[in-house]
């Protein structure tokens, strides 16, 4: 499931450079917003959620998970990925984070399997050595799609 959501289309790599984290899940989310999955509601929801709670969606090393209520503003579920280099911090330098995933999900169960398949595929040391270590879209995808050089 996860090679049908995380696609050329939805999947970014960039120079950290000045980026805040809220621009990262801005641009993270653009795909979604262009594609007609979210709204920018939905973004602005996902920063303020952090805001209020903090980076409770740091779910791993250099991993975050943006995601926000379906009825702040998706139209239909989605997934994007920015990676970033060097790190951005989410909140504070306890957390810093290369790789922000967005997550659209349309209501509280469609989007279990593609969660459950990314859990899987980032709770794996070499997949997740693999993402890290990507220097090309082309791998990212690749390694979403079970495709290893």
């Amino acid at each position: 499931m996860l090679e049908t959501l995380l696609t050329p289309a939805t999947i970014q790599m960039q120079p950290a450079g000045e980026l805040d984290w809220k621009e990262a899940i801005q641009l993270a989310a653009t795909p979604l917003i262009n594609a007609g999955n979210i709204e920018q509601s939905y973004v602005t929801a996902m920063i303020n959620v952090v805001q209020k709670n903090g980076p409770f969606i740091n779910i791993g090393p250099h991993i975050a998970l943006a995601h926000a209520r379906p009825e702040d503003g998706v139209r239909k579920m989605g997934m994007a990925l920015l990676k970033v280099a060097p790190a951005i911090n989410l909140v504070s330098a306890d957390h810093p984070i290369t790789l922000f995933f967005v997550l659209a999900a349309s209501d509280n169960e469609t989007h279990l399997a593609a969660l459950q398949e990314l859990a899987t595929k980032l709770q794996d040391r070499d997949s997740l050595a693999r993402l890290e270590q990507a220097t090309n879209r082309t791998q990212l995808i690749d390694e979403f799609k079970g495709v290893q050089a």
